[in-house]
């Protein structure tokens, strides 16, 4: 199957072998230990995390920086963690929430060769870095979201659901969707939620 996410079309299937972890869907593989959840604001990670009384301060990490599989901010698991990505004219990378981004969504492109993926393991008592954590792409719909986010602007938790736009979120979606593909092609532990906890996950599907 090929879902729709914002204007990115990902070659997924529902994953087969299913666990349930306080009440929630994971592919049987994995272990909530090892768990970083990410996606566009406002797509249910918070929610998530909390179900899984999992660690409740957010996380982020630099995609472009060396060895960001190190962070500190990845050493308590589960977790909602931020990326920054590596968009072109940027040194560093930017959140899809950071003034930088937001003021220029409508131009800026992501420059996928600059993220870094940790090395695999090269003998017995090396880390196996690509098998430390596994990444949870949490994303429903744009329009999901953008119903969500509205809600939660009328109680003015979050500044950044002042300004909401459609298609600003939607090109979030596309964006967090491309980076999952990525993931998933160098090697990481990649799955993708579509919705949130009462709908099972999704996995890659390999050619």
């Amino acid at each position: 199957m090929s879902p729709i996410f914002g204007s990115v079309s990902l070659a997924l299937e529902p994953a087969r072998d299913i666990q349930i972890v306080r009440g929630i869907r994971f592919p049987a593989s994995i272990k909530p230990s090892r768990l970083l959840v990410t996606g566009p604001p406002g797509s249910g990670k918070t929610t998530l995390i909390n179900r899984l009384h999992g660690w409740p301060e957010e996380g982020y990490v630099d995609l472009t920086v060396n060895r960001w599989w190190r962070a500190q901010a990845l050493a308590l698991r589960p977790r909602e963690i931020h990326l920054g990505l590596p968009f072109l004219g940027f040194e560093k990378g930017v959140a899809l929430f950071e003034p930088h981004w937001l003021k220029r969504w409508q131009s800026l492109q992501v420059d996928f060769d600059r993220i870094r993926y940790p090395p695999y393991k090269a003998h017995l008592w090396s880390v196996d870095w690509r098998a430390r954590y596994v990444f949870e792409f949490l994303l429903p719909s744009a329009e999901q979201i953008f119903k969500w986010r509205s809600a939660r602007a009328l109680r003015g938790t979050h500044p950044v659901d002042n300004t909401l736009d459609l298609e600003h979120i939607r090109q979030q979606v596309s964006l967090f969707a491309l980076t999952a593909q990525h993931f998933h092609q160098h090697g990481m532990q990649v799955y993708i939620r579509r919705e949130r906890d009462d709908w099972a996950p999704w996995c890659f599907v390999d050619s």
